[in-house]
């Protein structure tokens, strides 16, 4: 089996860092990006839609027949925002996007990156740890044959990449001379590149836990 890959996110950190292992991956042989702007990256398996408004779909529905893997790395920070926009932005956005690709591809495998502090309860006091668990939970329940959530701690930016979130930039830049330390703590920190590499390793063979944190994503070095 060959992978055929759409990847949302890809003009972000952890989206980027995805779509380049896949391009790189003899295992990917066709990928469809969809962003709001381009990700500025051309190669012979790439196909990119620049799609404004992700609530609305008709406009590209059919084109989103014949894909077996979705790597879904788009997301926003909670900073400053109210629950009910958060959880527009986060829960019903993704939701409705999966929702989209599950009525074209019921073979689809579907990872999803949240983030480390889900809280698989819904019931916590962290606003953006309640959204996200509801988010998972429910990918879980949707009926691909596969869903993988990704809950990264600590993400390193590899080859070439930066993040476009000022603030984490500027958190990386101060953790970052401290990376060959935090590196021996693989259950915080993991890269880029190796939650692509993850991503395609778990929508090829499958994986015994649907949840993994970083620990569990460094296993695919």
């Amino acid at each position: 089996m060959k992978l055929k890959v759409i990847i949302t996110g890809s003009t972000g950190m952890v989206g980027k860092g995805v779509l380049l292992e896949c391009i790189d991956s003899p295992e990917v042989e066709q990928i469809l990006v969809i962003n709001r702007s381009p990700v500025g990256i051309t190669h012979p398996k790439l196909k990119e839609i620049i799609h404004k408004d992700f609530f609305d779909w008709s406009g590209i529905r059919e084109q989103l027949n014949g894909y077996n893997a979705c790597f879904f790395c788009m997301g926003v920070s909670s900073v400053g925002m109210n629950e009910a926009d958060y959880r527009r932005m986060t829960y019903d956005l993704t939701l409705g996007f999966a929702k989209e690709l599950l009525a074209k591809n019921n073979g689809m495998t579907f990872c999803y990156v949240s983030g480390a502090g889900t809280d698989s309860t819904e019931q916590g006091r962290m606003m953006w740890a309640r959204v996200k668990g509801k988010t998972e939970n429910d990918l879980l329940a949707l009926g691909f044959k596969d869903s993988y959530m990704f809950r990264p701690g600590f993400i390193q930016p590899m080859r070439g990449i930066k993040s476009k979130t000022a603030l984490y930039q500027g958190i990386y830049n101060i953790i970052s001379p401290l990376y060959g330390l935090l590196r021996r703590m693989p259950k915080y920190v993991t890269t880029t590149v190796v939650i692509g590499k993850a991503m395609i390793r778990v929508a090829m063979d499958g994986c015994d836990k649907k949840v993994l944190e970083s620990v569990d994503i460094n296993t695919f070095k």
